[in-house]
């Protein structure tokens, strides 16, 4: 009994261990199966979009790809009947290409129609791309995993855009001249390629990209490079004298090669997993022989120092009995009544009881000790159960209140959208643009619940933005936007993956400074380089009624507080600040929030962003222009609210 309580304790911090060691191999293994899963359905895919291309040149009038087409269609019908054992593709192939059969039977007779035709092929396409695996899998911490999972994501992109202007201009050439919008079509599609390389250079490795720069340096490339530039001069319908053919069989060779750069990444990435899946099985194996090895030492020792521990056992069993069943049942009574004072309630009370010395010895204290332990261990989880479960039923009640909004206010604002599109009436366009506005500051009241729940970010961005399209944004989401005067922002990217977080966070900032100042009084956003500390400031400054030091005091706890204690104690008219030291806080370390008098009477808010989250500007040769007096005076007032809100933080700990 005296070396149950230390070897269940290491039993289960041992148990902690393996269990996210058996996670973590569980991860690379399910990665892998979805890699592979995914490299089949894009197997399936690259046949899709040649049997798309030589449709459509059938279409166009080229007789000869018939043939070849016949060929397609048997490789396609081969990889469907190989996917009929995975539920999620046999759905997409049900509900996409169901009527495959009979676009065949139409393009066979010369009847169907180009576009629908095209549309129905592409439309299929897209749908098992959606449902690639990879693009759901579980990365876990790994940053090489993670990155070729994106490179995967993004070469497949690029390839459907490859294979969809394979394609289009297959029927264009066919046919000798643009009709329609087809043009315009085929300058999407080659803007939609060029952006997917882009990301995929991002994130792939320097192997992967010099894969992809070898298949775009082929003979076939350029020649297939050489009959796009023919296509550009189209834009006017002029004809086009192309050899399809000659086209086809140059892009094919491209795409045939795009498709191996794909499946290399994809080795790649289960390479990656395999290798993590050995480690994680090796740090298992660690594990429990290290454990194994600690609980028989502890065990020894336990059992070594047991006849040492019976004397004092006596007098522990008495306190833990007054411990059990009065201080702390009468503590816990106390929490219930004023629950404003924890800490001071949970103080134990009474001097410690010095054991008989004449009921030392024997195991009868022993099994005292342990029915004491008991009460104390049963009454203890009994409060942490309701603390428990009242802080998960909050949790829980604001993410489901958040995603429920959420998703109302996205099918909102999508017919809205169209909507919009629709309506050619001034005045009615005007209330829809209100009615749009309204309801994007729904959604970010949405956001701020999920983000009060702990969610992952709302909106997140692939690609860097500007900072002022940042700011910009940010004053989209508030009421008073009319009020908001965007003074000098320096040139700046911030990252794609910050976007979302740092607009929401101005935006709870600029809609605070609107409320609490006059409605005649406008509330100004700066942004400057601070060089000397390589960090990006945005600054919000109102006119306003300010604040007192006590709540200045209690906001800034909120701004550098991301624990779920500050949300169940903070009134409701600071949770605007719980929002944003979240938000800071999710951006990670640097990322800070400081507020301060603005001279005259208002309130400013400053919120620094660290290097690591700002991306090169587009134009590097361009230095960012000088702040005007007015923003270098104001940059001199944040600093010096700085400071002063530091020594008084600094006084505070010393005392």
């Amino acid at each position: 009994m005296v070396i149950t309580v230390p070897i269940c304790l290491l039993l289960a911090v041992a148990g902690l261990a393996v269990h996210g060691r058996a996670e973590a191999l569980g991860d690379a293994r399910t990665t892998r199966a979805e890699v592979g899963l995914s490299l089949r359905i894009q197997a399936l895919v690259h046949q899709l979009q040649r049997e798309r291309g030589l449709t459509n040149g059938l279409l166009g009038g080229e007789k000869e790809f018939r043939p070849p087409l016949s060929a397609t269609r048997k490789r396609v019908d081969t990889a469907l009947r190989g996917m009929r054992s995975e539920s999620a593709v046999e759905d997409v192939v049900q509900r996409h290409l169901r009527r495959l059969a009979d676009i065949r039977a139409a393009a066979d007779r010369g009847t169907a129609g180009q576009a629908a035709t095209l549309t129905f092929y592409t439309s299929a396409v897209n749908a098992l791309n959606a449902v690639d695996p990879v693009a759901e899998t579980a990365t876990g911490a790994d940053r090489q995993l993670h990155d070729g999972l994106a490179a995967l994501r993004e070469l497949a992109a690029a390839k459907e855009s490859v294979a969809l202007e394979r394609g289009l201009l297959n029927g264009v050439f066919a046919q000798g001249a643009f009709h329609g919008r087809v043009y315009i079509d085929f300058t999407e599609v080659r803007a939609t390629r060029v952006a997917a390389l882009t990301r995929f250079r991002q994130v792939a490795t320097a192997p992967q990209r010099a894969a992809l720069e070898k298949a775009f340096a082929t003979e076939e490339a350029e020649r297939a490079t050489a009959y796009e530039k023919q296509a550009e001069g189209g834009a006017d319908g002029s004809p086009l004298r192309a050899d399809a053919r000659t086209w086809w069989d140059a892009m094919t060779v491209l795409v045939d090669d795009l498709y191996a750069v794909q499946q290399s990444v994809g080795d790649d990435v289960r390479d990656r997993a395999d290798r993590l899946s050995h480690d994680a099985e090796l740090a298992l194996a660690a594990y429990l022989v290290t454990g194994t090895l600690i609980a028989a030492l502890v065990a020894g020792l336990a059992a070594v120092a047991s006849r040492s521990l019976t004397r004092p056992l006596r007098g522990l069993a008495e306190t833990a009995h007054d411990v059990a069943r009065r201080r702390l049942p009468a503590a816990v009574a106390r929490i219930q009544q004023s629950p404003q004072d924890c800490a001071q309630l949970l103080t134990p009370e009474g001097a410690q009881v010095t054991p008989d010395a004449r009921l030392l010895g024997g195991a009868a204290e022993i099994a005292e000790v342990a029915a004491s332990l008991q009460q104390v261990e049963h009454t203890a989880l009994q409060l942490a159960a309701q603390q428990a479960g009242l802080r998960r039923n909050t949790t829980e009640s604001l993410a489901n209140l958040g995603r429920r909004n959420q998703s109302l206010v996205r099918r909102q604002l999508s017919l809205i959208t169209r909507l919009e599109r629709q309506e050619l009436d001034p005045d009615a366009l005007a209330e829809l643009f209100e009615l749009d506005h309204l309801a994007t500051r729904m959604r970010r009241n949405a956001e701020s619940l999920l983000v009060l729940a702990g969610q992952n970010p709302p909106r997140p961005t692939a690609a860097p933005a500007d900072g002022l399209e940042v700011v910009q944004s940010a004053v989209a989401e508030v009421e008073q936007y009319r009020r908001v005067l965007i003074a000098t922002v320096e040139p700046v990217r911030v990252r794609g993956h910050a976007v979302a977080d740092v607009a929401h966070l101005l935006a709870e900032l600029i809609e605070n400074g609107l409320n609490f100042s006059p409605p005649t009084e406008p509330v100004e956003v700066h942004g400057w380089y601070d060089t000397g500390d390589d960090t990006y400031s945005f600054g919000v400054v109102d006119h306003g009624i300010g604040m007192s030091e006590a709540d200045k005091a209690r906001a800034g706890a909120l701004l550098s507080d991301s624990g779920e204690e500050a949300l169940v104690a903070a009134p409701t008219r600071f949770l605007g600040h719980l929002v944003v030291g979240r938000l800071a806080h999710r951006l990670g370390e640097g990322a800070q929030v400081h507020l301060f008098d603005t001279p005259g009477g208002g309130l400013s808010a400053l919120l620094v962003l660290p290097g690591r989250l700002l991306a090169p500007v587009e134009d590097p040769s361009t230095s960012p222009p000088p702040a005007r007096p007015a923003v270098s005076s104001l940059l001199n007032g944040f600093r010096a609210g700085v400071a002063r809100a530091e020594a008084r933080n600094h006084q505070g700990a010393s005392s």
